[in-house]
């Protein structure tokens, strides 16, 4: 970073950032672009040859899959080189998600493994748990899962009832409980179990392995999409779990599940990122193909649009991801230096982007789902077929809006994460809020002209975060305690600050574009910046009229209107040419080639 003060989560909403302090996908290094081709190969020889097999569960065969990945390193890639993994940082394993993320239900089944499968053991597991289990869970030979649903607690997890209590010799916790929706649990070698020890408030997590017995489980869900990832219902009858098995401390396993749940959405974001690259691929190609009334159905400017849009929506949230991943591993870097274990730095880094990890989830299994339900259209009758692409590309991108915390629990939770910190005075909320507030009753200062490169874009996201911290600083202020309860005005608050946080990164790579490549290297870039920006400032005025007209009335109501419209004003912008040029890009490479 070359500032002084790296920048806090969710500082974004009232600092400036400079696009000299973001990292962008181009400044990937050799290795990292090797990293990505070895998974990308992987897929498209591996797992999009067996698409069908897949669905069907084979036996066997994803339990192949993961070994053959274990083989080439995939699982190891953010792992310790101790445990024979590539030690690599966060923002590759990132890569690495993006890069498997086209791959259907075997991206799940790898994800799950990686990230919450092996995780809560490499960053809260004793030295001896590690010695013992993250060797085989970084070579494929055993296979993990996570359990923490229950049939009665979802987004609530800390409500299961899934009890431990310790045996007469005190040397095994028996464990008895339902869980369900355990994604690899008909092959899992290593469950990760999240249960209740006698009346204590708060979860512990368990070590569980197939082998301690007393595990059950039901038949495969019947899902509408990820047909292929094995999903079931895990039940632990009189289960024995040695007592040197729990992880972390007693009742320390709420804490454990919340952050390893953050590192799991901002992986399942970039996971969207490389579903979408590879729908957008096929949307191209297809366009170029199809010939309707004498022309490739490319020619067409509706056509175009959706080509265009789609690619836009993936280049914004691509940069936001990096971004978000960047700071992550600078925040890490910023911790050993002071001295803190590695596995504890791991942790507080990501906690530290809790924010970012959210929208990020959000914005990009959002974008996705937008992504292939344009590629079914693009693709007309044949996108209903389930022997083209798009059909499962469709089912299989639903479930991302579930996963890793529904959207609207993670929309809730970006503005009580910042309003928390606020409350703590890790972030000055209020001063802003209250300079925008004092703005309102001042003239409008119009300012001269600043001709240097995207000041106006600069401007239109500074006054958009105004228009976050109006309606926030104002439902607070009204409000009070009752705010929390007051969920629609907490998802439009929500959707304001993921708006700018998604703008404002791809504005900055851009930025970062224009300044070390060149003018012309910036050219299509801006214009996918310009596109987003100005589609969202109306999806930002509409978000803060709703909030504001729920909760104020009366002069103050009339005032804070004003002020929402000053602040989303724009000038005119010709959107429809911006979108054909960059369509022309794609249909003229016949991928997408950002």
């Amino acid at each position: 970073m070359s500032n002084n003060s790296a920048i806090k989560g969710g500082e974004f909403v009232i600092r400036e950032t400079s696009y000299q302090d973001v990292f962008i996908p181009e400044e990937f290094d050799e290795e990292a672009k090797m990293i990505r081709q070895t998974c990308t190969d992987f897929i498209n020889s591996e797992v999009m040859t067996n698409l069908d097999r897949i669905d069907k569960q084979e036996d066997g065969l994803m339990q192949q899959l993961l070994n053959n990945a274990g083989e080439l390193g995939m699982l190891g890639v953010s792992i310790p080189e101790q445990y024979g993994g590539f030690g690599k940082n966060f923002n590759t394993s990132m890569l690495v998600a993006d890069a498997v993320g086209g791959g259907h239900s075997f991206a799940v089944a790898i994800s799950a493994h990686t990230g919450i499968g092996t995780l809560p053991i490499l960053y809260y597991g004793n030295q001896a748990q590690k010695d013992k289990y993250i060797p085989k869970l970084t070579t494929g030979e055993w296979k993990a899962s996570y359990c923490l649903t229950e049939p009665n607690s979802g987004s609530d997890a800390n409500s299961g009832r899934t009890s431990a209590k310790l045996n007469a010799e005190g040397t095994h916790y028996i464990i008895n409980g339902q869980k369900m929706w355990i994604t690899n649990g008909g092959f899992a070698d290593i469950f990760i179990v999240f249960a209740k020890i006698d009346d204590d408030k708060n979860l512990t997590a368990f070590i569980v392995e197939r082998e301690f017995g007393g595990i059950t489980m039901n038949p495969e869900e019947h899902k509408l999409g990820i047909k292929g990832s094995s999903t079931r219902q895990v039940f632990f009858n009189d289960c024995a779990v040695p007592v040197e098995n729990m992880l972390s401390e007693r009742e320390n396993g709420f804490k454990i599940a919340v952050n390893i749940l953050n590192i799991g959405r901002i992986k399942l974001g970039a996971s969207a990122i490389g579903a979408s690259r590879s729908v957008i691929h096929a949307s191209v190609r297809y366009a170029n193909e199809r010939v309707q009334f004498n022309l490739p159905i490319s020619k067409f400017g509706a056509i175009r649009y959706k080509l265009a849009e789609m690619a836009t929506r993936l280049y914004a949230n691509e940069s936001a991801a990096y971004r978000a991943g960047q700071n992550i591993d600078d925040a890490y870097d910023a911790l050993i230096a002071e001295g803190m274990d590695e596995a504890k730095a791991k942790l507080k880094s990501v906690e530290q982007f809790a924010i970012e990890c959210a929208i990020i989830k959000v914005w990009c299994s959002e974008m996705l789902d937008y992504v292939v339900d344009e590629g079914v259209q693009i693709y007309g009758g044949m996108g209903y077929s389930a022997d083209a692409p798009m059909e499962r590309a469709y089912r299989d991108a639903r479930i991302n809006r579930i996963f890793e915390g529904t959207n609207e629990v993670n929309r809730l939770l970006v503005v009580d994460m910042l309003l928390k910190r606020a409350m703590k005075g890790e972030l000055d909320l209020m001063g802003p809020a209250t300079s925008v507030a004092n703005e309102l009753m001042a003239i409008p200062d119009f300012g001269a002209d600043d001709d240097t490169p995207f000041a106006a874009e600069k401007k239109i996201i500074a006054n958009l975060k105004k228009t976050g911290l109006l309606v926030a600083g104002a439902a607070v202020q009204k409000l009070m305690m009752s705010l929390s309860k007051e969920q629609e005005i907490l998802m439009n608050i929500a959707d304001i600050i993921g708006y700018v946080y998604v703008a404002e990164s791809v504005l900055l790579r851009v930025e970062k574009i224009y300044h070390t490549k060149g003018e012309e290297a910036a050219q299509l870039p801006t214009d996918m910046a310009r596109v987003y920006l100005h589609s969202i400032v109306d999806k930002v005025q509409i978000a803060g009229k709703e909030a504001l007209n729920s909760f104020a009335e009366g002069d103050e109501l009339r005032m804070m209107l004003v002020g929402l419209k000053r602040f989303t004003k724009v000038e005119p912008f010709n959107i429809k040419e911006a979108r054909q040029r960059i369509a022309r890009k794609l249909i003229d490479d016949n991928k997408y080639p950002f």
